[in-house]
């Protein structure tokens, strides 16, 4: 689970999610993220967001602020290495745990997963878009109509 240890303050500017037209961490590649004040997501340095309502980019965005000189050091693929680790525990959650353990393991696959986007500099959401924006990459569809037999 990602937890314990990382409260380190970053040397980097880098601006709070909330209230911001449009910010930008300097020495990355993921463009400005735009916020919605009216769903209900302020927060400050100090703050965590008082809503789950985030978005993906948003999102991103604070698992690079909370973690990402530790995630930068230890490269990707010890990142992979954790990411694997956590897709191992969904699945355990999955065959067996709580509704409240299944949760927070996909929150932690989730959070491993932007990290290691962060560490590559990918855009997870720029990403997301390209490629399903348009509907199925296999039958281009937004409704799939690919074959059962075939990974869409």
């Amino acid at each position: 689970t990602r937890g314990g240890g990382y409260s380190k303050s970053y040397s980097k500017p880098i601006p709070t999610i909330n209230r911001l037209k449009s910010c930008w961490i300097p020495g990355n590649n993921l463009p400005p993220a735009t916020t919605n004040p009216a769903k209900g997501l302020m927060t400050t340095d100090a703050n965590p967001p008082e809503t789950a309502d985030v978005g993906l980019r948003e999102f991103q965005r604070l698992i690079h602020k909370m973690y990402y000189d530790k995630d930068e050091a230890r490269g990707v693929e010890g990142t992979f290495m954790w990411f694997t680790e956590e897709v191992g525990e969904l699945a355990s959650a999955l065959r067996g745990g709580t509704h409240q353990e299944q949760k927070e393991e996909f929150a932690d696959v989730i959070a491993w997963l932007s990290t290691m986007a962060n560490v590559v500099g990918v855009d997870l959401a720029a990403a997301i878009a390209e490629k399903y924006g348009s509907g199925c990459p296999g039958c281009g569809a937004f409704l799939c109509t690919c074959d059962d037999s075939e990974k869409p």
